[in-house]
């Protein structure tokens, strides 16, 4: 007995000094509560694992809330803008109507680098196993870039950087940031528009920490994908807590899709081409190449105008022939739903990029230049009307949700006085 009331008045002895302890530690520095609503946001002691994205501490380090000052104030300044959209539906104009704020850090298509790694030689892979492999890792890349963590797209750059240096990167010129300091010495504050082409020559190879580092400079981050199928597919980022995503879905009417990627990519659309100059469809004709947009726009604009919980506050949609008709209105529009201010650069750009062009650059596949408003349904002279009378038949629901009207003959195709775009509202869903 006499062992027994020993060891109880010792544990009692332990006890007070625990409690003691936890008390001192307590209140030895003012308490700090996480800024954010997951307790997944900070490690809790060293034995915790930890998302990679989120060290920016002294590794082996206790984690704590007070490790991730990044972080915490990146959630309450910085807003994550992703441009989801398909090839050749307007999105590289999109990209530069963000790119051109001076507070926005622009990537263009950084997926590019995944899908070239993990499946190459595929533009839309309908194996389900390819498409789980390419969103997970997307979703992996598109987490840590909004984090600023360049770093973690070098496992897709092909040959891998050496000392966190490529000149590898996906249309690098693209993004203002990355043609300016830090990032680059070539140009100084007061070269506002660099031309790609020209950031491409004269900057040096891009140096990812100072890639990173001009990412932290800027207040937002904007990344625009064309890799992605469909709203639902970025569910598990939206949700994510550690981000403030915002989504700007860009469409198009299949028919001006499909007469861009024509005359964009020949050798890929070479059986169309055939068709068109024939007026007979080849019998091996890939008609996934057109079937494939219009089930995953369907598939993804029904999800986003269903207004799920899980959007409200994070998304718009946007047609790309109301931005080309109306592009400074539009434009403002798309501003406000981002809840930023438009800067003077922005309405620049705008004037300099909305109204045609003799210039080279006006002709490149991925460029900007060019009249908007004219090229919005341009397609309907490049077209022929029994290409077009298959599309609408394939794609009919997806132009009625949209607001896109069937034409009924080649008259009627060709009559450039009638437009084919309904007038409808998309408002964003707040």
């Amino acid at each position: 007995m006499q062992c027994s009331w020993k060891a109880v008045i010792l544990l009692a002895l332990a006890s007070i000094a625990i409690q003691y302890t936890a008390i001192r530690t307590l209140t030895s520095k003012p308490f700090q509560l996480c800024p954010l609503p997951s307790p997944q946001n900070c490690g809790l002691g060293s034995g915790q694992e930890t998302d990679p994205l989120f060290e920016r501490g002294t590794a082996g380090a206790v984690a704590g809330c007070e490790d991730y000052n990044y972080f915490s104030a990146n959630a309450s300044r910085k807003t994550h803008i992703l441009v989801l959209a398909t090839t050749r539906s307007g999105s590289s104009f999109v990209g530069q109507l963000l790119n051109q704020h001076q507070e926005v850090f622009y990537l263009f298509e950084p997926l590019y680098h995944v899908q070239t790694t993990l499946i190459p030689r595929l533009s839309h892979s309908r194996n389900a196993a390819d498409r789980r492999v390419m969103l997970g890792a997307s979703r992996d890349l598109l987490r840590s870039l909004y984090g600023c963590d360049l770093y973690f797209l070098e496992s897709y750059i092909k040959p891998s950087p050496a000392n966190h240096t490529t000149d590898k990167l996906f249309r690098r010129g693209a993004s203002r940031a990355l043609c300016q300091q830090p990032a680059c010495d070539a140009f100084g504050p007061e070269d506002v528009n660099v031309e790609e082409g020209d950031c491409v020559k004269k900057c040096a190879a891009l140096n990812m920490t100072l890639g990173t580092e001009a990412c932290r400079d800027k207040r937002h981050v904007a990344i625009k994908i064309v890799r992605v199928p469909e709203i639902g597919d970025l569910r598990a980022l939206v949700d994510d807590p550690r981000l403030n995503i915002k989504v700007i879905q860009l469409v198009r009417d299949p028919r001006g899709i499909l007469s861009s990627r024509i005359e964009t990519f020949r050798d890929t659309y070479r059986l169309w081409r055939i068709w068109r100059a024939t007026g007979r469809r080849p019998y091996n004709l890939d008609l996934s190449q057109l079937t494939v947009v219009c089930e995953d726009f369907l598939n993804s604009v029904s999800t986003g105008l269903s207004h799920p919980h899980w959007l409200k506050g994070k998304y718009m949609l946007m047609r790309y022939e109301d931005l080309a008709r109306n592009p400074l209105q539009k434009t403002k529009e798309m501003y406000d739903y981002l809840g930023l201010a438009m800067d003077k650069n922005v309405e620049e750009w705008i004037h300099a990029n909305t109204r045609g062009s003799s210039e080279p650059s006006a002709k490149h596949k991925f460029g900007t230049v060019r009249d908007s408003a004219a090229n919005a349904e341009s397609w309907r002279l490049k077209l022929s009307y029994d290409m077009v009378e298959y599309t609408q038949a394939v794609c009919q629901k997806v132009l009625h949700q949209l607001g896109y009207k069937a034409v009924k003959s080649a008259d009627e195709l060709k009559n450039m006085s009638l437009s084919l775009v309904q007038d409808k509202t998309f408002v964003a869903f707040l």
